[in-house]
């Protein structure tokens, strides 16, 4: 599906983003190690969540979505059942290495696998410290996906993990975090940085203790020690999601005449990086109704279009923003004076190589954008406007129609319904805001 982006038209409007990708699938995976009934609300449905569900049907749990409530059948930590056949994991690496950490917590044999590009992640950074803890698993011959797990003895616990990550990683974090629930003793997990800490309260939430505190080197520590009992099911309703009011924001900065209220976005200070980088450019960007929602910070935000002005982005910001670099650069391209972003080099393991099919596709619409091993460069100033590709990478897809709105002529991007991967209505949300879209 071709999806073409005019500019022109001013975006006026407030909406509610859709529920939080990263605690969606959390939540449901949680839910399902549970003992007793969860009842999650503003469940996201997309391809991955969905990839997500299927999967935990696959392990013998039952689940019901009615719109966007999801109804799970918790079967306790031990309890999943083994699959039948190779756990399709489908594009989305989240569903892959969590679901690893419950398998893992689990004790039972199972191989997961995905696409060809999932297939392509690394996957050795969760593999190894599982075995550290004693798992059986093994990756491919790269490294990657598929991934075999054997079955483990009933009644037989994991060896506690104290283990240093290079890479700041939740995804990694979180599939060690749940391997921990099985462990003889407290796990610590230590990082270089902290990355987003959703599992740490929802599990906190659950019963579980978790502890979090900055390490003197800068970095951050983790320590999780095994429940007694079951984990408690999981009640409330879950944030919008940050990642998808992203591509809004820098949609209202860019575009003239623009004025947009976003509500109920998640504002997890470990997420939020992009505000910190956008407000520091001149955009303007209040945060509205302070709130908590299932333990996390919500609020309203109010997006006015902004003369932007160039920056360097780097360090710590970097791991705060790491999934938001796709709309900061849609936004960066408009701006006044260069842009640079430099320690980035994880952006290069996401759906696609972000930083060099970011930097191909903004040539494409006339942005002499500069491609760096750990970044990229952008002049400013605006972009011409032309045909895209998106990589299969939803996040690059939504930037370049973003830049659509703002460009000197329109942009057509190809592929256009990978975007159902994490924002299945952004086209209309977009049509619905003012955007002339076709």
């Amino acid at each position: 599906m071709n999806l073409t982006v005019w500019p022109g038209r001013s975006l006026q409007g407030s909406l509610e983003v859709p529920g939080d990708k990263s605690l969606s699938h959390r939540a449901a995976l949680f839910a399902a190690l549970a003992e007793g009934e969860s009842r999650i609300e503003n469940f996201l449905v997309s391809g991955v969540t969905e990839a997500m569900l299927r999967c935990l049907e696959a392990l013998g749990v039952a689940w019901k979505l009615e719109g966007e409530t999801l109804s799970v059948q918790g079967r306790g930590l031990r309890g999943l059942r083994a699959p039948a056949a190779p756990l399709d994991c489908g594009n989305s690496a989240t569903t892959l290495r969590l679901l690893a950490g419950a398998v893992a917590a689990g004790g039972i044999a199972a191989v997961l696998d995905g696409s060809a590009g999932l297939r392509r992640r690394p996957m050795e950074r969760i593999a190894g410290p599982l075995r550290e803890m004693g798992v059986e698993i093994e990756t491919s011959e790269g490294g990657g996906a598929p991934l075999r797990l054997a079955v483990r003895a009933e009644g037989q616990k994991l060896r506690a993990l104290d283990v240093i990550l290079p890479v700041a990683s939740a995804q990694v974090k979180t599939c060690l975090l749940l391997a921990a629930l099985a462990a003889e003793g407290p796990s610590t997990i230590r990082e270089p940085a902290l990355s987003r800490d959703h599992s740490e309260r929802m599990l906190r939430g659950m019963g579980v203790e978790v502890r979090s505190y900055a390490a003197e080197n800068g970095g951050n520590v983790v320590t999780l020690t095994p429940p007694a009992g079951p984990l408690l099911p999981l009640r409330g309703a879950l944030p919008g999601d940050f990642s998808a009011a992203s591509f809004l924001i820098a949609a209202g900065l860019i575009t003239p005449g623009s004025a947009l209220v976003l509500r109920g976005v998640g504002l997890n200070p470990t997420r939020t990086g992009l505000l910190d980088a956008l407000r520091g450019m001149g955009g303007e960007i209040e945060v509205e109704n302070p709130r908590e929602t299932c333990g996390e910070p919500v609020g309203d935000l109010r997006v006015r279009h902004s003369r932007l002005r160039g920056r360097t982005v780097s360090g710590e910001l970097v791991v705060r923003m790491i999934d938001e670099f796709p709309a900061f650069a849609a936004a960066a391209a408009f701006a006044e004076g260069p842009t640079l972003v430099q320690d980035a080099g994880e952006l290069r393991y996401k759906e696609s190589d972000r930083i060099s099919a970011l930097c191909a596709e903004l040539r494409a619409l006339g942005v002499p954008a500069e491609e760096m091993p750990d970044g990229f460069r952008l002049p400013g100033g605006g972009a011409l406007g032309g045909s895209v590709d998106p990589h299969g990478d939803h996040r690059l897809a939504m930037a370049l129609a973003v830049m659509g709105l703002a460009a000197r002529g329109p942009v057509q991007v190809a592929g256009a319904e990978i975007m159902r991967e994490s924002f299945p209505d952004f086209a209309a949300v977009l049509a619905g805001l003012g955007a002339q879209l076709g």
